[in-house]
């Protein structure tokens, strides 16, 4: 394929389409409201220019890559026709955003790479080994996942009306994670250590959690008190979080009842644990995750 447009010029069109040049594929055009960004990254990739959205709607394969609201907004303000593939790269947004161009014969779906692109550059070299959500109608998406296997990665249908929580629980995987390192770089602050001190130390620490994952599955990665059944250190945590005020002490509480399913479904079971542990946490959840 070598007739494709961007429309949107920001980090996701960024990291794709220099992802798409580097993988043989042609990007002939990119548009944006914002012309300095457009031009910007126009001059990235070979043979590429900045165009206006509606020279960049006549090619045959279109990237929609404008933020969340305004996907619908842009589609209905564009002219599309038989033959052309108009696809969005966002998770949480369904199909029904690109009906304007479906109902002009447009074949329509969603390509959402399953990766963090605060930072382009990075994006572009984890792309690789990353997944990909893909949903469209059979021909269209027999096309994207070609492409996913071009760029390396791993794709994946997305059944339609999922993408909101397919979206929402992938955050847990991603900027979630900040809120947990957040929480923890604040207490750090209690025994005198900075946010750069603090995440010297517990970055490491994570990245080995998730290598651990990676290697042996949710279960096999547990680490940590609840997973020993160590019942005092689970106390000595809850006076000193007690200490310190707020909400920290709620948060770890809710953190360590979450964790428990996985405790029953693993080999370290303690016998009898569970009234020592609601007496500090308060009630665990009845069933593990299937």
């Amino acid at each position: 394929m070598d007739d494709i447009s961007f429309i949107g010029a920001g980090r996701v069109a960024q990291t794709l389409s220099q992802a798409l040049i580097h993988a043989g594929w042609t990007v002939k055009s990119i548009a944006s409201r914002n012309t300095t960004s457009a031009e910007a990254l126009a001059g990235l990739l070979p043979n590429c220019r900045t165009v206006s959205m509606v020279e960049a709607s006549q090619h045959s394969f279109v990237f929609l890559t404008v933020s969340d609201d305004a996907i619908s907004k842009v589609c209905s303000e564009l002219t599309w026709r038989v033959g052309q593939s108009v696809v969005h790269c966002s998770g949480a947004t369904e199909l029904t955003a690109l009906s304007s161009a479906q109902k002009q014969g447009a074949q329509v779906g969603g390509f959402h790479p399953l990766q963090i692109f605060s930072d382009p550059q990075s994006a572009l070299e984890k792309l690789a080994g990353s997944s990909v959500a893909i949903e469209a109608c059979p021909v269209l998406s027999k096309t994207l996942h070609e492409m996913a296997h071009a760029l390396g990665m791993r794709p994946f249908i997305l059944p339609a009306g999922s993408r909101a929580l397919y979206h929402a629980s992938a955050g847990y995987a991603a900027s979630f994670l900040l809120c947990l390192l957040h929480e923890a770089v604040q207490l750090w602050r209690e025994f005198g250590l900075d946010e750069a001190q603090a995440l010297q130390a517990l970055v490491p620490l994570a990245q080995g959690t998730l290598t651990s994952v990676d290697r042996r599955g949710l279960v096999g990665a547990m680490s940590g008190p609840l997973s020993r059944g160590d019942v005092g250190v689970i106390h000595k945590h809850i006076n000193a979080l007690d200490a310190v005020g707020g909400e920290h002490l709620a948060f770890y509480k809710a953190l360590t009842r979450r964790q428990w399913p996985l405790v029953q479904i693993s080999n370290r079971k303690t016998p009898g644990l569970r009234p020592h542990l609601e007496a500090l946490l308060g009630k665990l959840p009845d069933e593990p995750p299937v």
